[in-house]
């Protein structure tokens, strides 16, 4: 999980209220060099809701995620937030996690990132949610990949985001952890937050997304309702 960079946004506007825009994101262009990763891509994720990303290997899903969070620079086009950058987390493939730090010690480090000061109540709680309970003095080199994942999600309910970004964020996980991570989606969107979720499980992950964003041959190739995408020219 990482703060999204406040200079990487054209504006930050204060909370908006359920079912309105916090992010935008408008004719978004990226090269790597010479090489087209995305063009012209528009879109936006609204507070209460997920907008689930999805597209074939190399569509340029994390490159874009990683601009909407301001940890990448685009190429051309503009993200606006309706929130600020302290009000978003970021989790992506690597764990950022302290191995000889304990699980609580991680996650009173990343508070205090946020500027929060978390007590051990609310460290406990946030473990209670992830089922990692038990191994909260536990170095977190000693975790399992699934458990490290873990680890990762309790972060992210840690700071309490308005706007989250989750780049295939089941990578590792068990059944019952990605179900325990479908829930607490479930959980983050209740309390308002917009969710931007990159995810090559369609099929589980669809019910739980209010809007998609098929990425095909660097462009756009569906933005709209969940329930009007049936996942036709989407191949991993």
């Amino acid at each position: 999980m990482a703060p999204a960079a406040a200079h990487q946004h054209e504006a930050v506007r204060p909370p908006r209220v359920q079912g309105e825009v916090l992010l935008d994101a408008r004719g978004l262009g990226k090269f790597f060099g010479s090489r087209l990763v995305l063009r012209d891509v528009s879109a936006s994720a609204r507070a209460g809701e997920a907008l689930l990303v999805v597209g074939g290997n190399g569509a340029g899903k994390t490159t874009l995620l990683k601009i909407m969070a301001g940890l990448c620079r685009a190429s051309a086009g503009s993200v606006e937030l309706g929130i600020g950058p302290e009000a978003c987390a970021y989790l992506g493939h690597a764990t950022f996690l302290y191995p000889r730090l304990t699980a609580r010690a991680n996650l009173l480090f990343w508070g205090r990132m946020y500027g929060r000061a978390p007590s051990r109540a609310e460290i406990d709680a946030v473990l209670e949610r992830v089922g990692l309970s038990r191994v909260g003095d536990e170095p977190a080199g000693t975790f399992s990949r699934g458990m490290a994942q873990r680890l990762n999600l309790a972060r992210v309910f840690l700071i309490g985001p308005k706007l989250v970004f989750l780049d295939e964020p089941g990578t590792g996980l068990d059944p019952a952890s990605q179900e325990l991570l479908r829930r607490e989606i479930a959980t983050l969107k209740a309390a308002g937050a917009a969710v931007v979720w990159v995810s090559h499980h369609l099929a589980a992950d669809l019910p739980l997304a209010e809007r998609v964003l098929f990425l095909k041959d660097t462009r756009v190739a569906y933005f709209g309702e969940a329930g009007g995408f049936d996942g036709a020219g989407l191949t991993c």
